[in-house]
């Protein structure tokens, strides 16, 4: 079992930028792909972009492609979701999530492990 904690959310103008983080612990991080998602007020949680074992795959949600990057270190047990070009859309509380089955999955189903989450506020 892993716990994750988020963190880095906060309030930001649009065009802005923040990195959020994702601190592991428990069990082999670099076992474990990692997912980012979102969820807005009255919407379903979506996914936004997420990260192989090793960090050589990357998936991102259309939405977010060309100014979102994910990344982590194994060595500090930490993902991170690097955010620019901030739109009020983007606002939404951020989840990240672990994956025991290694791929870059979109699905929420194929993530076991979740974290508490991190409010990101995007003002126009």
């Amino acid at each position: 079992q892993v716990q994750l904690v988020e963190s880095g959310g906060g309030l930001v103008q649009a065009g802005g930028s923040l990195r959020l983080s994702c601190a592991a612990s428990g069990h082999t991080f670099s076992s474990y792909a990692i997912g980012w998602f979102r969820q807005a007020p009255g919407k379903e949680r979506e996914f936004v972009a997420a990260i192989s074992l090793s960090g050589a795959g990357k998936n991102y949600a259309d939405s977010v492609k060309g100014r979102f990057t994910i990344s982590r270190d194994n060595a500090k047990n930490t993902a991170y979701l690097q955010m620019s070009s901030l739109e009020p859309e983007d606002t939404a509380v951020y989840y990240c999530a672990a994956s025991p089955y290694g791929s870059v999955w979109s699905s929420k189903d194929r993530y076991a492990y979740w974290g508490q989450g991190t409010q990101v506020t995007v003002s126009s």
